[in-house]
């Protein structure tokens, strides 16, 4: 009787288990050798799973004993040729028809016979029974460890798994550069191809040292695991890792991919302050270009008439237009002198928040007790039926975004004293910036600055009325212009995080 050797290990991976394979083939050349037994054709050689059927050489074995070319098998085990019931399923039929004569195993016994027939059915079905059952075992430890906190795999780039500590560490050279990455595109200045430039420059690269593609700096900015957060199975978790990015920060990046995710218009000409204002009436402010006879040329801007008729009849020229948003930027401008001074008044205070900033502190961390019994509360709602899986799903979500938002504000208070702090700098930073545009004269940077500080900016009777925001409108709003600055009222360093706080008491 001839016989063929099929030897199988469960991973595809070539540096694991090789010795397997080979430990396998000597096993069964030994047992052929002390049995007598006659081996011909190739030795089939798998490294695929058998818990699923499709195996390429498991059927090319089937069809070399189908053709008459061997009369049976030589494995180490039952199980090398199936943990699933199509492929057990096969063996059996081929032993029924005679195809298959013999199957010889160094550590199970088989004849075919009705009983061994009978105990080779077991062994497949012992098989398959250690394949799901090691299955749920690996999922229960899986969910196990997500409800510790821990993810179960490999982390993304910024993070490495310390094989020591059975931990996920943060990667500090390339956590830098995500965090990097995640300020740059919050800018809008940078698409996908220019993002992965920037990885190519900076040696920032991904698995396996694989450059940066357009699809994953997409999966990066979209990544919740940089917040502290983790997804699994549809559902949030809570991380025990450590951020590498703020909630604030990859909120404002997914709002430049919402942006960039809508259709773009082509655009004929490009006008300096196209975007910045609206009519009255509601509807857009559109330009145009005008070529008078002499030769010179003159941009308008007026309605676009779009929302039905208009009662506003005039056209405002650019040149126009640019005094005035000039008269608007000096309002609400600090020179650099000033700002300096504010700067250091505010290093100065800045011991003194963080003494005040403890019990703000105390009562977050409150907050932040009163969302986990909420989750507790959660949990045994869904596990007593009276809250279905998706409301559980949507509800944890919403609070664990809440108690990310709260844990920032705690790290900001803990470290920097309180939240109105770094706001108020970059307040008056902002105000500087004003002051440097002036200087410049860069009209893109004039309509960037104003849309930021201000929103519903209106074109009427040939005026530009500028609405500035919430700290910027006490600035605007002062009759002597730039010097508004010096006569601010003290703001509240309590309760909101309002940035503006004690300007008329450094600057008056």
């Amino acid at each position: 009787m001839k016989y063929v050797i099929y030897a199988r290990k469960s991973s595809e991976d070539e540096d694991r288990q090789i010795l397997s394979i080979e430990a396998q083939i000597v096993e069964l050349k030994e047992f052929a050798a002390k049995e007598k037994l006659e081996i011909v054709g190739p030795t089939f050689v798998e490294t695929k799973t058998a818990k699923e059927p499709g195996r390429i050489k498991f059927a090319e074995m089937l069809s070399f004993l189908e053709n008459g070319k061997a009369d049976g098998i030589l494995s180490w085990h039952p199980d090398r040729l199936a943990r699933n019931s199509v492929d057990g399923g096969k063996i059996i039929h081929l032993v029924d028809r005679e195809v298959i004569k013999s199957l010889k195993f160094p550590c199970f016994w088989f004849e075919p016979t009705p009983q061994g027939l009978f105990m080779l059915n077991i062994a497949f079905g012992q098989s398959k029974y250690f394949v799901d059952n090691l299955r749920e075992n690996v999922k229960r430890g899986l969910r196990q460890k997500i409800r510790r906190g821990e993810w179960p795999g490999k982390p993304p780039i910024g993070y490495i798994n310390n094989l020591a500590t059975k931990k996920i560490e943060i990667d500090k050279n390339k956590a830098t550069k995500i965090r990097k990455f995640f300020e740059l595109y919050s800018t809008g200045n940078y698409t996908f191809q220019s993002l992965a430039n920037w990885c190519h420059e900076n040696k920032l690269t991904g698995f396996w040292d694989k450059p940066f593609s357009i699809s994953s700096s997409q999966r990066t900015l979209q990544n919740i695991f940089y917040l502290g957060l983790m997804k699994y199975k549809g559902e949030l978790h809570e991380g025990v890792h450590e951020p590498i990015i703020s909630k604030k920060l990859f909120d404002k990046c997914q709002e430049v991919l919402k942006d960039r995710g809508k259709p773009q218009k082509m655009k004929k000409h490009s006008f300096d302050f196209l975007g910045l204002m609206k009519c009255p009436c509601s509807a857009a402010i559109t330009a145009e270009k005008k070529i008078k006879k002499s030769g010179r040329t003159y941009i308008y801007y007026r309605c676009t008439k779009k929302k039905g008729p208009c009662p506003e009849k005039h056209f405002l020229r650019q040149e126009e237009l640019l005094q005035q948003i000039k008269s608007h930027l000096q309002k609400v401008s600090l020179s650099s002198q000033d700002t300096e001074r504010v700067l250091a008044e505010l290093e100065k205070d800045e011991n003194l928040a963080k003494e005040q900033a403890k019990t703000t502190v105390q009562n977050l961390k409150l907050e932040i007790l009163e969302l986990n019994q909420k989750l507790d509360k959660l949990l045994d709602l869904c596990l007593s039926n009276k809250l279905s899986q998706d409301e559980y799903t949507l509800k944890k979500e919403k609070f664990l975004n809440s108690k990310v938002e709260i844990q920032e504000k705690i790290s900001d208070f803990e470290q920097k004293g309180l939240s109105w702090l770094e706001p108020a700098r970059e307040f008056v930073l902002s105000l500087n910036k004003a002051e440097k545009i002036l200087e410049s004269e860069d009209r893109s940077e004039m309509t960037t600055f104003l849309k930021n500080i201000g929103s519903n900016h209106i074109l009427q009777n040939r005026q530009l009325i500028f609405k500035p925001v919430n700290p910027y409108d006490l600035v605007a709003e002062s009759p002597t212009g730039g010097e508004a600055n010096l006569t601010l009222p003290i703001w509240q360093r309590h309760g909101e995080s309002n940035p503006a706080s004690v300007l008329e008491k450094h600057m008056s």
